[in-house]
């Protein structure tokens, strides 16, 4: 006989019965469930990786913006564009020769504090502009490498809203 044509009847002693899988997976849904409820309601946009999350700085890409190889997993790294959380450098393709300026030097300040150096990922999400995230970024002895830049006034605190302006009306 052909196993395709055997049948079990509910409760015999073959594979589970349909009775039996249901149980299971009523029980499963439960427990999950509970597990949900206990873990309490996720916020919109909680997408969020804490860290720490050891990278290196591959690229110094503007006042604002590196490009790191980060050490995700035993022999895992991702290489990716990280825009630092908190605040707004001035443009490189600024509109005015002080914004410029600025831009330059908050570049420089950044290369040559982090560039080619070890770096520390905290608060990783995703920005809005795809194809980055955002993300604290710190020094190995923990300081904000973002704070830096402000308290240098190299950069100005930014919550994501409209940008103010670098350039002062003629």
């Amino acid at each position: 006989m052909p196993f395709s044509s055997l049948r079990f009847r509910s409760g015999s002693r073959g594979p589970r019965s349909d009775r039996s899988r249901a149980r299971r997976r009523s029980l499963a849904a439960g427990a999950l469930g509970a597990v949900l409820l206990a873990a309490g309601p996720l916020a919109p946009g909680s997408d969020i990786l804490p860290g720490p999350v050891a990278a290196q700085v591959i690229e110094v890409v503007d006042g604002d913006t590196i490009a790191v190889r980060a050490h995700v997993w035993l022999g895992q790294n991702i290489e990716t564009h990280v825009r630092l959380f908190g605040i707004d450098a001035p443009e490189l393709k600024g509109r005015c020769p002080r914004e410029i300026e600025l831009a330059q030097a908050a570049r420089r300040f950044l290369e040559s504090e982090v560039g080619g150096r070890a770096v520390t990922l905290r608060d990783i999400r995703h920005d809005k502009y795809g194809g980055r995230v955002l993300a604290r970024v710190e020094w190995p002895a923990g300081r904000d490498i973002g704070q830096e830049l402000e308290r240098r006034g190299l950069a100005r605190a930014y919550d994501g809203r409209a940008r103010a302006p670098w350039c002062t009306p003629s």
